[in-house]
């Protein structure tokens, strides 16, 4: 699908607030409330919006660590992993990455002997290297039409 500048003035409010109207959208970018909505269901039947989320802060919720951490997999561990992965409560994101290792995870965790259980379960995967998060420097940017 080809996202015109309309589409992308839609998606920018959009990711500023996922849940502004269409009505407010239409006022914003110069279009009816139905036109907002038609275009909006056409770019998520598309995939361009893949869906909507609330971000709940891990700190608030009880978390006292945040941390990225790294796995280099073991010779033919990597598949297995992939579907281990997918169960841990702990990760919030899962990348499988190029160079030197496999994958870098995002987790939170209770406190640091949470992250020491945590980080025994992946040894049998392969080697980890871990970095503690200390603050958020750019936080859920948007994306910006392709130049």
């Amino acid at each position: 699908m080809k996202i015109d500048n309309l589409n992308w003035k839609i998606l920018k409010c959009l990711q500023q607030n996922a849940r502004v109207s269409n009505a407010e959208i239409g006022r914003q970018v110069g279009i009816t409330s139905p036109a907002v909505s038609e275009r909006i269901k056409k770019m998520e039947d598309a995939e361009v919006i893949q869906g909507y989320t609330t971000f709940i802060s891990p700190f608030e919720a009880g978390y006292q660590l945040k941390a990225l951490i790294t796995l280099r997999a073991f010779m033919g561990m990597l598949k297995p992993f992939l579907e281990k992965v997918k169960t841990y409560d702990e990760v919030v994101n899962c990348y499988r990455i190029t160079g030197n290792e496999n994958i870098v995870m995002e987790v939170v965790l209770k406190n640091q002997k949470h992250l020491e259980i945590f980080i025994d379960q992946l040894i049998s995967y392969g080697e980890t290297k871990t970095q503690i998060v200390l603050s958020h420097v750019v936080k859920y940017s948007e994306i910006k039409p392709v130049k």
